[in-house]
């Protein structure tokens, strides 16, 4: 599911998990590519896009998933509403981490 260190570089609306730092284990959206070793990152939540943090692409695990809502809205205008990255946030821990949702058994307490 993640990428392996021949992929090509980070892409913008690429899915990552943070892995050092402060935001360690969070998902975030790439919003911009500053060069081949850093990129801002935000989740529409705590990282808001107008406060985007940079992170040293070592530091991050990229998944194989890029959101075209996002992707096409930074190309189309420059920028991404927080709703939009929040939402695409949402969409991938759904159906690529298959997240469990409330109701389905485990979040209740069963095993």
């Amino acid at each position: 599911m993640s990428e392996s260190d021949s992929s090509p570089g980070p892409d913008i609306g690429q899915i990552v998990l943070v892995r050092k730092g402060r935001e360690y284990g969070q998902l975030a959206v790439i919003i911009q590519v500053l060069d081949e070793r850093f990129v801002l990152i935000a989740d529409g939540e705590k990282r808001k896009f107008d406060r985007p943090k940079k992170k040293n692409i070592q530091h991050l695990e990229r998944y194989n998933y890029i959101s075209p809502e996002v992707r096409n809205s930074i190309k189309d205008t420059g920028r991404v509403s927080n709703n939009k990255l929040r939402m695409a946030l949402w969409k991938f821990a759904q159906e690529v981490l298959e997240v469990p949702k409330k109701g389905d058994g485990l979040l209740d307490g069963e095993r």
